[in-house]
């Protein structure tokens, strides 16, 4: 499903959050941080399961409430630690209200900003970390087959 909406521009959810849990993940690891907890919630962090642009699909703001949504559906596909569920909810701080409270919260919601205003100036390109990490696109069939 995360492969078939839009999230910044002309970028999936998905590639969104590939891209953040790639750079987050050689972030962390450059620094000596958690990166297992960087990766899995840069993953993790908007997994809120609909269409961001479509209004009817969820309640209030879509930048202050998806990360709530995010951390619920993340939890019910695989356990989280404390650490990487307040950085799923504390990504979009200080919009999302969480406050980050380690330095890989901190790094993820930087990370994110990042990558966000990298895909809307039209400079990171998804099939570039698709090729580094070996990821093949779906075909558009098996995103139309796809159950919602």
């Amino acid at each position: 499903m995360m492969g078939r909406w839009k999230h910044h521009g002309h970028i999936s959810t998905l590639d969104h959050s590939l891209f953040v849990a790639y750079c987050s993940y050689r972030a962390a690891r450059a620094l000596r941080l958690d990166e297992t907890a960087a990766a899995r919630a840069g993953l993790l962090h908007d997994l809120y399961l609909y269409d961001s642009r479509d209004a009817s699909a969820h309640p209030g703001w879509q930048c202050f409430d998806h990360p709530r949504a995010a951390a619920r559906n993340a939890a019910e596909l695989t356990a989280l630690s404390e650490k990487e569920r307040n950085i799923i909810l504390s990504h979009m701080w200080p919009l999302g209200g969480q406050l980050p409270r380690s330095c890989e919260a901190w790094l993820v919601d930087l990370v994110d900003t990042l990558c966000a205003g990298l895909e809307l100036a039209h400079i990171y390109h998804p099939g570039r970390l698709r090729e580094r990490l070996g990821v093949q696109p779906l075909l558009e069939e098996e995103l139309a087959a796809a159950p919602c």
